[in-house]
Parts: structure tokens; C-alpha cells; sequence
């Protein structure tokens, strides 16, 4: 019954027809819009083949009316985002294992050759699958992923390796492959058998899960199995051809061209000169330079030899046995020790320790010898950049000057005697130039060694002269050299005392175990001790005295050149004082007379010229007058640059 308005009741039946129909039990919506699954699984097949095949069949088969749409969910859904993803994680992948390889070898042309592998493991990745009749799904992306950075290793290895034969000094690159190669083929065939051997149970897997792990394993293990063997094979003909650089005199294609062009901008930038500070450079060399490592190693061998002083002599057992002591065998048991006086531990001890502080000595000299180096080789370096400037600005200006000649001469104004000069001159700056060039790389060479570093420097300081820090002028006998000697003087004397010890008595001490048999009173089973103490007296000591001898001669000597080192340490510092006051002197002159006259001239030169008061052969004379002036300007500041780096280094600074 239904209510009226009014309060009645109306049978339903009046105004609705009531029947029991089939209906859906639910009713989806999405984007208010009604939505029906149709839902199937998938057997024997991947799911992109199947969409694909059930896609086609749609467009030719159905039609649907205006509104309706399909849309593939589910697994194929997944695939379509996973893919999305993998459009992303590879090549993010692949660039972070190429920077890796170039932090790890510092060159992007070894990056490059190692990156090789990956292409050879994508090939028998892909073949594998195509073997097995797989598709390449989700899984098989990953797959590639990890294959390509197990690929690398193998490169790494065998890169390394030859690059470490190579640092050996060995020049012929077919001895380098073939001998890396036959060295690292071990470790390289354990790299890609391990994991392909780790991978197979899931290659060949059966159960659930197995459409994910198959893909994945067949990927590696075949990826692996041809790129080892590849590797081994290219990869030593790409690294010769690396080094040797067999393609520069082939025609390559303009896209190589192109290619190369770019590789080539890329690597200049990576070994563009770093800028170095003084201080820096010090840093460097004192954490890198090979020089000290060792004194640091030779320090440590003698702190550890220190240890051994107390040497003592080997423990002696003997065993008897035999009628020695009446017809009846008897048994004996002998155990005896020698040893020094204590005194002559205690001295050996001393000589060691002594050992020991002059190889810390040596290491200091060593320490401010290298950085005495270090510095003028870095100031060196600045005085250059700075000729390189002059002798460039001269260049420019006598290349204009032989341009306005050859038009001179061309209209008659001048004979070839000015355009002659302008040439002659130009020849000049640039054999100065190249002699620059080879001084500079020279330098570079002399500062990378220090260093112990491949990277170029620039070397950069506020000032182009060194600081003098020579304010304690009794430095000097502080200095490394000095400290030295008189530590040999020590261990001189100690090497003294240790061979006067060696004529000193040795004590013995033993003990003796044994039977006495005689068949009535004393049997087996009867043992008597016996204990026994003597010295070892160096009776014929005449070659042991001679050492003794020897041994003080020696003082005498570690004495006398302590003396006259000092002699010349001191006469070298008063020398180096002179040339400092000098060479003081002449750099001030030049800075407040000399560069001020070339600049007046140079500044007055090209308009004296165009106004006709001086012809270009004067120019020319001028011109070289005030070259010649900053020229020795810079070349003085470089005098004095030495002077002060001694003094600093002779007063222990």
C-alpha cells in the first residue's frame, strides 16, 4: 500500500507493474560513467601479444555505439607503467656507470673502452632470449640493468691491469694485451661464471614466480657467456688502438668526424690546467710525493728494527746414549744457553734507536729539500706565464708591423729592407716563444713528479715574488742537514760501544740429566743432575779490537763533516744574504725606473711614428729597447725568487 496526500491507502499494483527479473548484482562506476570488467588469464602467451592480437580483433569485429569505450587494465597495465619507468632507470643506469668509470680511471677514454662491454653483453642477452623463446618483459629490463654492470667488471680488470704493466715502463702495447690478458683471464672467466652459475637455478625454473625469473636469469647468464668472450677478444684490439691511435690517418665519415670532434672537446675540458695556490701545492706534495713515502717506509723499517736489540742466542738440546761411562749403556740429557751481559742489549738498543731518529732526520731534509724545489718550480712557472705575455704582445705588435710593410713596400714607400727587419724580428719572438714552450713543459713536467699528479696546474699566487720568512737569521743552525750530522755523530758512537761490547765475556748456563749404571747399586731408574755455569772470554780479540778502532776513526769522521757542513752552510747563508740585498736592489730599480721608461716609450713609439719623427727601423730599436727592459725585469725577479726560496730553505723556514 502506498499513502495519498489525503491519508489513503493505494495498492501498488495500481500504479506499478511488480515482476521478479535477472539484473547485475552491482553496479561500477568511474568518472560517472557505468563500467563493466571482463576479466581472463593468461597461459603460454605474454600478456603485450595477447592485448595486441585482442586489440585488432576488436576494431575488426566490434562496433560500439556512440559513448562506450575499451580500456586494457590490469597486468597489461602494469607493463605499459613499468615500461615507463625503465624508459627512465636505464639511461639513468647507464650514465651513472659510465661516471663511475671515469672517477674510477680518471679518463674518459678509458670510460669509453670499458663501456664497450655493455653492447657485447646486450647481444647475448637478446640472443639468449630469442634461443629460449622468451619475451622481453619487465623482468628481462632489469635483467639488462644488472647485466650491464657485471659486464664492466670484466673491462675493469683487464683495463687495470694493463694500464699497471704499462706504468712498469713495458712500451710494446702486443706484449701489454697479451701478457695482461693471459695474467687477468683467471679472474676475468670466475666474474661471469660465479654469477652465471648463481643465476641458473632460476633460468631453469619451473615453479611459481618462474615467468619473472626466467626472463631475468636468461638475460645475464647469456649476456655474460658472450660478453666474456668477446671481451676478451675486442677489447684488447680497442685498447691498442687506443694507444696507438691507428685511426687518425683513416678518412672517417663526417658523423665519425663529428663524433670525435666532440669526445675530443669533452676530454680537452676534462684536462684543462686546474689552478693551484703555493699552499696547495705543498699539501699536495707532502700527502702524495713518492720521495717521502719512502723515507716515511724506511722510518717504519727502523722503528720496527728497533725492537730486535735483544738477539740471544739459540737454545742448545743434545741427547746421548751409550757405554760412555762404564760397559753398561746409559742415557744423557744436555740442555745449555749462552747469552750477553745485559749491557750489551742496552747498547745494541741505543745504536737501533739512533738508526731510527736519523732516518726521521732524513726524512725532514728530504721534506725541506722537496719543498725548496716545489717552490721555485712554482715560481718558475708564474715568471714564464708572465714572459709568455710580454713575448705575445711583441708578436702582435711586429706582426702589424710587417703588414703595414708589405703594404709600404707594395706602394713603393719602403724597400725590402723594413719589411726584412719586421720579419727577422717576428722570427725572434717566436723562437723565444717556442724556447718558452719548451721551458714551460718542462716545468710541468718537474711540478707533476713533485706532486705526483697527472692533472696540469696553473699555478696562482697574489704576488710573483716569494715571501721572504727568513726573520730568525740563527735559523740555520737548526737546519735539517746540520741535525743530521750530529745524529750520525751519535750513532757513530754508538756503533762504538756496541763493538767494544762484543769484547766482553759471554755467560753460559746449563743443566745435565743422566744415568749411572753399574748393575748393583744404580739402575734405569736412577738419574743425577748437574748444573754448570761458564764464560765466553774473547781470548783472541786483535780482529774485534781493530773494529773497535775502525769504529772511532769513524766518529773522528761523522765529526769533522759535521764541521765542515756547518762551515758550508754558514758561508752559503752569508752568500745568499749578499745576492738577496742585490738582487733586492736591481728588481726595485727596474720596477721604479725601468718599467716606468717602457712604458713611456711603448706609449710614445706608435705616435711618433704615425707623425713621421721616426722611421720603422728606429721603432724597431725602441720597441726592443723596451721589451728587453721587462725582460729583464721578470727575468731578475726569477734571480731573486731563487735566492729567497734558498735562504728560506738554509735558514730552516
Amino acid at each position: 500500500m502506498i499513502p495519498a496526500p489525503n491519508g489513503n491507502q493505494i495498492p501498488l499494483s495500481q500504479v506499478a507493474n511488480v515482476s521478479l527479473v535477472n539484473s547485475p548484482s552491482q553496479i561500477q562506476r568511474e568518472d560517472t560513467k557505468r563500467r563493466i570488467l571482463v576479466g581472463f588469464n593468461v597461459g603460454g602467451r605474454d600478456v603485450e601479444s595477447i592485448v595486441t592480437e585482442l586489440q585488432e580483433k576488436v576494431r575488426a569485429e566490434i562496433k560500439l555505439p556512440t559513448g562506450y569505450t575499451i580500456t586494457y587494465g590490469g597486468s597489461f597495465e602494469n607493463l605499459n607503467e613499468a615500461k615507463s619507468r625503465l624508459m627512465v632507470a636505464v639511461p639513468v643506469s647507464l650514465i651513472l656507470i659510465f661516471l663511475l668509470l671515469y672517477f674510477a680511471f680518471g679518463s674518459i677514454k678509458y670510460g669509453l673502452l670499458i663501456y664497450t662491454a655493455i653492447p657485447l653483453s646486450a647481444i647475448g642477452g637478446i640472443f639468449l632470449l630469442a634461443l629460449r623463446g622468451l619475451p622481453f618483459s619487465i623482468s628481462a629490463g632489469v635483467g639488462f640493468i644488472a647485466l650491464f654492470g657485471i659486464a664492466v667488471l670484466n673491462g675493469i680488470v683487464l683495463v687495470a691491469e694493463f694500464n699497471n704493466i704499462k706504468k712498469t715502463g713495458e712500451q710494446d702495447m702486443k706484449k701489454i694485451v697479451l701478457k695482461g690478458t693471459k695474467t687477468r683471464l683467471r679472474p676475468v672467466l670466475m666474474t661471469a661464471f660465479v654469477a652465471s652459475l648463481g643465476f641458473l637455478p632460476m633460468a631453469i625454473s619451473n615453479g611459481a614466480g618462474a615467468s619473472v625469473q626466467r626472463p631475468l636469469a636468461t638475460v645475464v647468464i647469456g649476456g655474460l657467456m658472450i660478453a666474456t668472450l668477446l671481451t676478451l677478444f675486442v677489447l684488447p684490439i680497442l685498447y691498442v688502438s687506443f694507444e696507438k691511435g691507428i685511426f687518425e690517418k683513416k678518412k672517417l665519415p663526417k658523423i665519425a668526424t663529428l663524433v670525435l670532434v666532440l669526445i675530443g672537446f669533452f676530454v680537452s675540458s676534462a684536462n684543462a690546467q686546474t689552478p693551484i695556490t703555493l699552499d696547495a701545492a705543498l699539501d699536495s706534495l707532502y700527502k702524495n710525493n713518492i720521495s717521502l713515502r719512502t723515507g716515511q717506509l724506511k722510518a717504519e723499517y727502523s722503528r720496527q728494527l728497533s725492537k730486535t736489540a735483544t738477539n740471544v742466542a739459540p737454545l742448545n738440546v743434545s741427547a746421548e746414549y751409550g757405554k760412555y761411562n762404564s760397559s753398561m749403556a746409559d742415557n744423557k740429557l744436555s740442555i745449555s744457553q749462552s747469552f750477553s751481559l745485559p749491557g750489551v742489549y742496552a747498547r745494541q738498543k741505543d745504536k737501533l734507536l739512533e738508526e731510527w731518529k736519523t732516518s726521521l732526520l732524513e726524512k725532514e731534509l728530504d721534506k725541506a729539500e722537496l719543498t725548496k724545489a716545489t717552490t721555485q718550480v712554482f715560481y718558475d712557472l708564474l715568471v714564464v706565464e708572465k714572459l709568455r705575455q710580454l713575448y705575445l704582445e711583441a708578436d702582435s705588435s711586429y706582426c702589424k708591423l710587417r703588414q703595414l710593410a708589405v703594404l709600404r713596400l707594395k706602394s713603393g714607400e719602403s724597400n725590402l729592407l723594413e719589411k726584412a727587419s719586421a720579419e727577422n724580428q717576428l722570427l725572434q719572438v717566436s723562437t723565444k716563444l717556442k724556447n718558452l714552450k719548451i721551458q714551460e713543459s718542462l716545468l710541468q713536467q718537474q711540478l707533476a713528479f713533485l706532486l705526483n699528479t697527472n692533472v696540469p696546474l696553473s699555478p696562482e699566487a697574489d704576488a710573483l715574488i716569494v715571501k721572504p720568512v727568513f726573520s730568525d737569521t740563527l735559523g740555520w743552525t737548526n737546519h735539517p742537514q746540520i741535525k743530521l750530522l750530529q745524529q750520525q755523530q751519535k750513532v757513530a758512537f754508538a756503533i762504538t760501544r756496541v763493538e767494544q761490547s762484543k769484547l766482553l765475556p759471554e755467560i753460559n748456563v746449563g743443566y745435565n740429566n743422566t744415568t749411572l749404571k753399574d748393575g748393583i747399586n744404580f739402575g734405569r731408574s736412577d738419574r743425577f743432575q748437574s748444573f754448570q755455569l761458564g764464560l765466553g772470554i774473547p781470548l783472541f780479540g786483535g780482529s774485534q779490537r781493530n773494529r773497535v778502532g775502525a769504529a772511532r776513526t769513524y766518529q773522528e769522521f761523522a765529526r769533522s763533516e759535521t764541521e765542515n757542513a756547518t762551515k758550508q752552510l754558514h758561508t752559503g747563508l752569508q752568500s745568499a744574504h749578499t745576492q738577496y740585498r742585490q738582487q733586492s736592489a736591481m728588481v726595485e730599480s727596474l720596477e721604479k725606473d725601468g718599467l716606468n721608461t717602457a712604458g713611456e716609450i711603448t706609449s710614445t713609439l706608435s705616435k711618433q711614428l704615425k707623425n713621421g719623427a721616426i722611421n720603422y727601423l728606429e721603432w724597431t730599436m725602441l720597441n726592443n729597447e723596451a721589451i728587453n727592459i721587462r725582460e729583464s725585469y721578470f727575468t731578475a725577479i726569477q734571480q731573486l725568487n731563487r735566492t729567497i726560496t734558498e735562504l728560506n730553505y738554509l735558514l730552516a723556514q
